[in-house]
């Protein structure tokens, strides 16, 4: 596997947009900065708009592998470049069949523990003037993940990605999105990702209903 290495780091709050007939306030659209100081609650100068299914200490960072980028290009013919898909921190190295709920990176000053996939929504689609892009995450589970902060730091967009924590049960986020999005009877499964004690509760509560 490479060596993770940030490629763009990227914050930004709920702005307008027009979509369509519609005008939408959303925070997908980020922009890119040299440093960003890290919270519990996600970076300064970042925001979200629906907080119901946006945000909060469990979904402080929002994280998206680079790699991916060359494979949408390709789906859609265009380029795409980071953060179009409103993560904060695009890095290769770190893609979801990799990585694992539960694993802890320092990054800069920060410490960041991975909790959930992402259960990406419309607004990708909208903002990548893309009507088929929420379906083809869902489908291959390109989703990126979120982590929480447990310790707040500066990350600078030259900063080291450290892995320091493996999480034992090896859930990794691919694992996981495949459950949830398409094998939601596997009660076997279901089972494997309650066993992570760092699964964020949103989640926990969606796969408890399932069991």
């Amino acid at each position: 596997m490479t060596t993770p290495e940030i490629v763009n780091l990227a914050v930004g709050k709920p702005r307008e947009f027009v979509w369509g007939k519609n005008i939408e306030r959303s925070g997908i659209g980020k922009q890119t900065v040299f440093s960003a100081e890290l919270k519990k609650d996600g970076f300064i100068g970042d925001g979200v708009e629906n907080v119901e299914f946006h945000g909060g200490v469990d979904r402080a960072v929002c994280f998206y592998p680079f790699e991916h980028y060359s494979f949408w290009n390709k789906q859609f013919g265009k380029l795409l470049t980071p953060p179009a898909l409103g993560e904060n921190i695009t890095a290769s190295g770190l893609m979801e069949k990799d990585v694992c709920i539960g694993d802890i990176f320092q990054i800069g000053t920060a410490v960041i523990q991975v909790t959930q996939g992402r259960i990406p929504c419309l607004t990708i689609s909208k903002f990548n003037f893309e009507e088929n892009f929420l379906n083809r995450l869902v489908e291959t589970g390109y989703t990126g993940y979120f982590l929480r902060v447990l310790e707040e730091g500066r990350i600078n967009a030259d900063s080291k990605i450290e892995w320091l924590e493996k999480e034992p049960n090896r859930v990794s986020v691919l694992f996981a999105n495949h459950i949830l999005f398409h094998d939601q009877k596997n009660t076997a499964g279901v089972e494997k990702i309650l066993s992570v004690e760092a699964l964020a509760d949103v989640w926990r509560q969606k796969l408890l209903k399932l069991l």
